[in-house]
């Protein structure tokens, strides 16, 4: 009777611990790794198995040829804010979960739809997107099963996912360019009589060569609500490019004579840029016919 007593108690002391939702360690503690890409961000979050003595890819711990859930405990989560190509085929903006089927020369890696997906509950109607990785063996063995981002550049990076000595990486790639003109016609529409927005909307065409036209037009708003000597600036590099030397001059003079009498401790960093350009205008203007001096007439 008195162990039935303290089963009782053990039951309703584990039970209560449940509900409290106590933080307890895990043997599969959860991380999550953020990395932007151009202007895209990527996060996992993923529970990290260790091996504890373990060889992982084997029929007693995480098989080959079967559907891992690439991680432990519930589905590993992977976002990306903007659309993304992955190993050259297109994965939609939006949340995932990731599964794999490790196999000793070709992994599957599986981006799927049901965030509660398991090995058992998987199907493979609600995938999103497959691709096929190859398995690097050798190098230093990873105790911590570990997924990581590396070769980075403003529009690729590669994901690895590691363990043990294997590693299989996807190579993933953004339209940055696409993605950043998205970014800035919606920062003028959300604000489009922001002075600092118009500027840096105009600023960003300017750089990639994208409608001018519109570009002035932003920098005009950007003028008229604040004249800097930055926005007359981007004005005057606007009308050098669109060929208009003649209006591009004076305002690339005028915002010289600004930024040498204002207090904008960032001048120093503009003053080189705007000397060069008055230069280049300079050099650009037509030539002024000499004036000949009129003959004085005879006594």
């Amino acid at each position: 009777m008195r162990k039935l007593v303290l089963s009782g108690v053990t039951l309703c002391l584990v039970a209560q611990l449940a509900t409290a939702q106590i933080k307890l360690p895990s043997p599969s503690p959860g991380a999550t790794i953020v990395q932007t890409v151009g202007t895209t961000d990527l996060t996992v979050k993923y529970s990290r198995p260790s091996l504890k003595g373990r060889t992982p890819f084997t029929d007693a711990f995480v098989p080959t040829g079967k559907v891992w859930r690439t991680g432990a405990n519930q589905a590993t989560a992977f976002t990306t804010s903007t659309d993304l190509m992955v190993n050259g085929q297109t994965l939609p903006a939006g949340t995932y979960a990731i599964l794999s089927i490790p196999a000793m020369d070709n992994w599957t890696l599986i981006f799927n739809k049901d965030m509660t997906v398991t090995e058992q509950s998987y199907k493979q109607d609600s995938d999103a997107l497959r691709v096929q990785l190859k398995p690097v063996k050798g190098g230093q063995p990873v105790e911590t099963f570990t997924i990581g981002f590396s070769d980075l550049t403003d529009s690729t990076a590669k994901m690895n996912i590691m363990f043990a000595d294997v590693t299989a990486a996807a190579d993933l790639k953004v339209d940055v360019n696409t993605n950043s003109a998205a970014n800035v016609d919606k920062a003028v529409a959300e604000k489009p009589e922001d002075p600092a927005v118009l500027q840096a909307a105009a600023s960003y065409n300017l750089s990639k060569g994208r409608n001018l036209e519109q570009a002035l037009g932003w920098i005009d708003k950007s003028i008229t609500a604040k004249e800097t000597f930055r926005n007359l600036f981007v004005k005057s590099q606007i009308l050098g490019k669109m060929g208009k030397t003649a209006e591009a001059l004076p305002l690339a003079q005028k915002a010289l004579t600004l930024g040498q009498s204002s207090n904008d401790t960032s001048f120093p960093f503009f003053k080189e840029g705007i000397e060069k350009s008055i230069s280049e205008y300079t050099a650009k203007m037509p030539a002024m016919p000499a004036m000949k001096g009129k003959k004085g007439k005879k006594a």
